[in-house]
């Protein structure tokens, strides 16, 4: 089997990661939602682990792009 033809398929499962990025930063911002409406007085800090998780999320789908354009461009 040519690595030249799973390169496609390589592309498409690395340009998928955002889908698990966006579900786990909608994840997280209902959590902290529920998180603050139980506990007000904890809104400050509910929302500091909610942006480093939804910042972790969004680096690991910024990580699938970079690796499908290189994938990509090994392509043509």
């Amino acid at each position: 089997m040519d690595i030249g033809n799973m390169l496609p398929v390589g592309v498409g499962l690395a340009v998928l990661t955002g889908l698990g990025a966006g579900i786990g930063i909608g994840v997280a911002t209902g959590k902290a939602c529920e998180g603050t409406a139980r506990q007000p007085e904890l809104a400050g800090k509910i929302r500091n682990v909610m942006l480093l998780g939804a910042v972790l999320a969004e680096s690991t789908a910024i990580y699938g792009l970079f690796m499908s354009i290189l994938l990509y461009l090994k392509i043509k």
